[in-house]
């Protein structure tokens, strides 16, 4: 499987698009204590491929806390075969580190 790592920057862009929608695999208890602005909450541990919001036309990309769930989802994304291959790479950490804002 191929997986793209996009650079926090590369996220916060095609966020600013409004032609993009961020899916945050992690627990509910680390969405709601931070998050980036506008994501949507689909924790790993109950992760369904078939409820991801598809229909929007918007190009999807996961995030996680350091990139290693999101990854895990792009997995069983693809093993439901969906094309999804776009990851923010390193996560929310990475996202921190690069100074982008975050809401709680």
């Amino acid at each position: 499987m191929t997986v793209i790592n996009l650079t926090p920057e590369e996220v916060d862009t095609a966020l600013r698009t409004g032609q993009t929608l961020l899916i945050d695999v992690r627990e509910p208890s680390e969405f709601e204590a931070e998050r980036i602005s506008g994501a949507i909450n689909m924790p790993l541990s109950s992760f369904d491929p078939a409820a991801l919001p598809r229909d929007s036309g918007k190009r999807l990309i996961l995030s996680c806390a350091g990139g290693v769930r999101s990854i895990s989802a792009l997995n069983a994304a693809r093993n439901a075969w969906l094309d999804l291959h776009e990851n923010l790479g390193g996560g929310l950490r990475a996202w921190t580190a690069a100074g982008l804002p975050t809401e709680s």
